[in-house]
């Protein structure tokens, strides 16, 4: 019977599902080109189906990494406006390829008093809203259209894989690995959550505080993080992340960016030691951002920073998140919701945490 192909009506359709690629007997990652991709197009579908976007809609968002530049490309492909709101902090170069794309972006200058550069975007998004006649703001961290837009990469697993027992991923917003357990354990429920933050993000309990390593934990509460759905939780350092994005390089040829080498290191972890249970490793987005950081050897050495990827590499194992601290940690969270869990770091009602807040 003849195969009939996938019909791509456009670069981020074609582009936005991961391709499934072996990285060991029982290990597979989804590799994607540009995560967010996904929820970006699947987003403003469903607001489109809702009567949300008109001819004059224009699209507004604040961002500082990934998703600006996945809303910039479904813009460009649909000819409507964009206007995103970022921070000093925005990579040159995505700033250009946004700007190529026709989205106009808007850079804070100054943080908030309280609440920092996010609180600064979040009020210049507001003003910019008051004064247009029609806007839709995809808000990636609250709408649960971002979530749900994943259950098509957990059908794509179970599709090709069958039983997934493992599926390990970064976590930012929530989005990808909220979405992806729940679409697993409809099929699944044993299979296992485990999510990758770094140190001083809020999103798992440790304090909040300057963090090197990009688009991995938050400095904010994200309405899509559900924390009940998660087994274990690791964090580790931008160093360790650096080493094993190199050898995730050097030993699979995947050029991809930080958050896909805190999750690889994460996973073959896993793997080599549940040599009889299948485990999936979300990796987000390729390396090209970073080929004058990451990839620098330079300026890794600028930064003090020694690559070590060791394949035998175990993380240290603490009974409070407060105690995450200095190096690759794993703590069993126990499918608990956050305040549940003893030694967190009470969450505020207030809003968005203070602190210079690290976006995808």
């Amino acid at each position: 019977m003849p195969v009939t192909p996938p019909t791509y009506h456009s670069i981020t359709e074609a582009q936005m599902m991961p391709r499934l690629v072996r990285l060991g007997p029982n290990l597979y990652g989804a590799v994607f080109t540009l995560m967010k991709l996904l929820p970006a197009h699947f987003i403003l579908q469903r607001a489109r189906e809702r009567g949300e976007l008109h001819h004059n809609t224009v699209l507004v968002e604040t961002t500082s990494g990934t998703f600006g530049l996945a809303l910039a490309m479904q813009a460009a492909l649909t000819e409507r406006e964009l206007i995103l709101v970022s921070d000093p902090a925005i990579d040159a170069n995505l700033h250009r390829r946004l700007s190529d794309l026709g989205a106009r972006v808007e850079i804070c200058q100054e943080p908030a008093p309280v609440g920092g550069y996010q609180e600064a975007r979040l009020r210049r998004l507001a003003e910019i809203r008051a004064q247009l006649p029609s806007t839709f703001c995809p808000e990636q961290y609250t709408n649960p259209d971002n979530p749900r837009s994943y259950e098509r990469v957990s059908e794509q697993l179970i599709r090709t894989l069958g039983q997934v027992d493992c599926l390990v991923g970064p976590v930012g917003s929530g989005g990808s690995m909220s979405g992806t357990t729940r679409g697993l354990r409809a099929y699944t429920p044993d299979t296992l959550a485990i999510g990758v933050d770094s140190h001083s993000s809020v999103l798992f309990g440790p304090s909040d505080g300057p963090r090197e390593l990009r688009g991995l934990g938050n400095s904010l509460w994200p309405g899509n993080l559900d924390h009940a759905l998660f087994d274990e939780i690791h964090w580790c350092t931008a160093e360790e992340a650096y080493a094993y994005t190199r050898a995730l390089h050097a030993r699979h040829a995947l050029f991809q960016g930080p958050t896909s080498g805190a999750a690889y290191l994460v996973a073959q972890w896993w793997a080599r030691n549940h040599p009889d249970r299948l485990c999936v490793v979300m990796m987000p987005d390729e390396g090209y951002r970073y080929q004058a950081t990451v990839y620098d050897d330079a300026w890794l050495a600028e930064r003090g920073h020694v690559l070590d990827a060791r394949q035998d590499a175990e993380p240290v194992t603490v009974t409070s998140p407060k105690e995450a601290s200095g190096r690759w940690t794993r703590f069993a969270w126990g499918r608990r919701a956050y305040e549940d869990v003893p030694g967190v770091v009470p969450r505020s009602p207030a809003g968005p945490v203070p602190g210079r807040e690290v976006l995808r």
